[in-house]
């Protein structure tokens, strides 16, 4: 069973670790598609705490005791809100963490917000089913440099049932 996270908004104190949490998290990936210079490798400290203070950014982290094992991060834009930088401790990978950072995120987002939008590397299978599994839809792939992402979208507006003769 998976201890429940202490999830809350990562200060900027708390900016070093949650870059740490990330590069450590997101060397697997970079391995996996032969590029080290990802944005969440290649972003400095100062980057990050500017990051932490715009208004229009929510960055969420999960406390396992006093180890931050997590982080999220969305950015809202009008009724879209786009999750990135989603990270979790390699070593704790595949133990519920990450999906508990994916079902806290809403009640931090603002009123208003009607689509939520992830993308990851087309060939993250893991990444992908998780998002499908919880309720995030593949819509399309896009080609930046030699990397192809997979993006996902998750409606937050109820759509009134359409029989299948109607539609």
């Amino acid at each position: 069973m998976t201890a429940d996270l202490d999830i809350r908004p990562v200060s900027t104190d708390e900016a070093g670790e949650l870059l740490t949490l990330r590069r450590a998290a997101f060397v697997t990936e970079a391995q996996q598609y032969g590029d080290p210079n990802i944005p969440p490798l290649t972003q400095t400290l100062d980057e990050l705490v500017v990051d932490l203070q715009r208004e229009d950014v929510v960055t969420l982290g999960g406390w396992d005791g006093h180890r931050l094992v997590g982080s999220i991060r969305v950015l809202v834009e009008d009724r879209k809100a786009t999750l990135g930088r989603f990270a979790v401790a390699p070593d704790l990978q595949g133990h519920g963490f990450g999906t508990q950072l994916l079902l806290a995120i809403l009640p931090y987002l603002p009123d208003g917000i009607e689509e939520v939008w992830v993308f990851t590397g087309r060939d993250s299978v893991q990444n992908i089913a998780m998002y499908a599994k919880h309720g995030y839809e593949h819509q399309h792939d896009q080609t930046a440099g030699d990397l192809t992402y997979a993006f996902l979208r998750k409606s937050l507006v109820e759509t009134p049932d359409v029989p299948e003769a109607d539609r």
